[in-house]
């Protein structure tokens, strides 16, 4: 998983409350395991005029023009700014798959569903609370100033804008950790290897029986 330090990225205002994720990924794409190629079929009902499935070139759709996500101005969006109860509904790691995959790496909300706001981080995903007064101001930011921008300092838990206005934030110790370092479940299990194949020649000293091949 990669590294979460300091990152500047354009801010994208999604401006709808309660998005579910069958919204973020509808269920028809639900059939792949692998953690790419999602991104095309992000908010697919939202983006485009057809029914999407799985393996359609996205390229050729017809798009809805006044989706958020198909301005211009908002074109390579990597923080996106929402409402509260941000990925309620079903459970599914696949809407954390596609939102990154689309590209964004920052998701700032005044509330998230648990499961989804667990899943961003094991994603490489950093989920920003912030009050509603200040998702309100910096919606109102975003949508007076074209090309409007955030950087993203994680160690400090601040945000600020090229105007110098800072958004204070705060993350779990242990998640904000294993963005820094790019830890994802795998990885941490990862550390732990040498314990891990000790316990395994311990127990195979102790239980031969179980490792014999006859």
């Amino acid at each position: 998983m990669e590294k979460f330090h300091t990152f500047n990225g354009l801010v994208v205002p999604l401006d709808r409350a309660n998005i579910d994720t069958d919204a973020i990924i509808p269920k028809q794409f639900l059939k792949s395991i692998q953690r790419s190629g999602f991104g095309p079929y992000a908010f697919d009902e939202w983006r485009y005029e057809d029914q999407g499935e799985p393996g359609m070139d996205c390229r050729q759709r017809p798009l809805k023009k006044d989706f958020v996500l198909n301005l211009p101005r908002y074109q390579g969006g990597e923080i996106l700014l929402t409402r509260e109860n941000f990925g309620c509904g079903s459970s599914r790691e696949h809407a954390p798959w596609a939102l990154r995959d689309y590209g964004f790496r920052v998701i700032i909300a005044p509330s998230f569903a648990d499961i989804f706001f667990n899943n961003c981080f094991k994603n490489g995903i950093l989920p920003i609370v912030l009050a509603a007064d200040q998702v309100d101001s910096l919606f109102l930011a975003v949508t007076a100033a074209q090309g409007y921008r955030l950087n993203v300092n994680l160690a400090d838990e601040v945000m600020r804008d090229a105007a110098g206005n800072t958004y204070e934030f705060s993350v779990d110790p242990f998640r904000k950790q294993c963005l820094l370092e790019g830890l994802d479940d795998i990885g941490l299990t990862l550390q732990h290897v040498a314990a891990i194949k000790a316990f395994e020649l311990r127990h195979q000293q102790a239980a031969p029986w179980l490792f014999s091949h006859h």
